[in-house]
């Protein structure tokens, strides 16, 4: 006989309390078993397909694991100092920019000339702030990742965390499997298949999504001459699993580095003054780049890699990387996602019995 609905209710928030507690106060010591939990779960049907192949679980993950370390070697040795380069170019010429900005607007609008203009002292305060606060920024962002990612942890940790759980994952689902309720053991599998429908179809194909998109403009860009096309690239990519929200930003921001590059105008180099014309054909690639991204991803990459409703709402999922970023840190972000996805199925699941029950139907329908 089942326990009384109350009971197991009391049972379940005490589970959650304490889960909620811990990560309270150990988010930081429990950061690296996080982030290889990950990435064992992104790799773990990788490991599945290739166990399939006819290799065995140890050999499968040893694959995964040296061909994840030598493209782990190459992003350090290439991409992410390039990153970091244009970055704080970025920030260094963000003044620059401002003031090409103010000079286009100072011909359409002559009163800016005027130095006491309010919107000509906001341009100028923007840009000193940028300058100022900007390489603050980085190097903050960096030490907080230095300090919370060090460099044991990086490097040592987290790849054999997941190494271990990636070679061990089919039997601990089974030892779990083999703890469930038996009064519920049905009802709890097909939610846990629902959750993992709805994660891997999120994470695992919008994660690819990101990574193609956040190559491809990363890569068109600087074929286009953008000078800063990696960071631009970089941040649409990053912002992608937001429907729209990627190209919208990435394209406004690689679009307005384009026409503050190919703008025409005059300079004074070398003592002599210099006339360039607009550049619009490269203005237009740019354009081009991010409408051509929007229709790969809208048409061939979405439909392929994610399919249909993953069932996490945009809104949602910046709601719970919100709570849970300010609540738990960086850990809190991580386990976002997944306590998203498992509130939004027991929350489809609860809505079902409750459209089917008494409360909803009403006593007309008891016949």
């Amino acid at each position: 006989m089942a326990l009384p609905v109350q009971q197991q209710a009391k049972y379940w928030g005490i589970v959650t309390a304490v889960m909620l507690v811990v990560l309270w106060f150990l988010g930081d010591v429990i950061l690296p078993f996080v982030l290889g939990g990950a990435i064992a779960y992104c790799f773990d049907p990788i490991a599945d397909r290739l166990e399939a192949a006819g290799f065995s679980r140890t050999a499968a993950v040893t694959i995964i694991t040296l061909v994840a370390v030598i493209l782990f070697i190459v992003l350090i040795l290439l991409v992410i100092p390039t990153l970091i380069s244009q970055t704080t170019q970025l920030i260094d010429t963000a003044p620059q920019l401002f003031n090409r900005l103010q000079s286009a607007l100072t011909e359409r609008f002559p009163s800016l000339v005027d130095s006491e203009s309010t919107v000509r002292k906001q341009l100028l305060a923007i840009g000193e702030a940028i300058q100022s606060k900007g390489g603050e920024l980085i190097n903050g962002v960096l030490s907080s990742a230095i300090g919370l990612l060090n460099v044991v942890v990086l490097l040592v940790i987290v790849p054999v965390v997941a190494f271990y759980l990636l070679l061990d994952w089919d039997k601990m689902t089974a030892r779990i499997d083999d703890l469930l309720p038996r009064d519920h053991v049905d009802t709890v599998r097909m939610l846990a298949r629902e959750i993992d429908r709805t994660l891997a179809s999120f994470i695992r194909g919008q994660g690819t999504v990101c990574l193609i998109l956040g190559t491809y403009y990363a890569v068109a860009l600087m074929i286009a001459g953008l000078k800063f096309g990696l960071i631009v690239g970089f941040i649409a990519g990053l912002v992608t699993f937001i429907p729209y929200v990627g190209a919208l930003v990435g394209g406004v921001l690689a679009v307005g580095l384009a026409l503050f590059q190919f703008w025409g105008g005059t300079e004074v180099i070398d003592g002599e003054t210099v006339t360039q014309t607009t550049n619009w054909l490269r203005i237009g690639i740019v354009a081009g780049i991010f409408f051509l991204g929007q229709f790969l991803e809208g048409n061939i990459l979405t439909p392929k890699l994610v399919g249909g409703s993953v069932g996490l709402h945009p809104v949602w999922l910046l709601f719970a990387l919100s709570v849970f970023g300010s609540l738990f840190g960086f850990v809190g972000m991580l386990v976002a996602v997944p306590v998203a996805a498992v509130i939004g199925v027991l929350t489809r699941y609860g809505i079902e019995h409750y459209k089917g029950g008494r409360l909803y139907r009403g006593l007309s329908t008891d016949e």
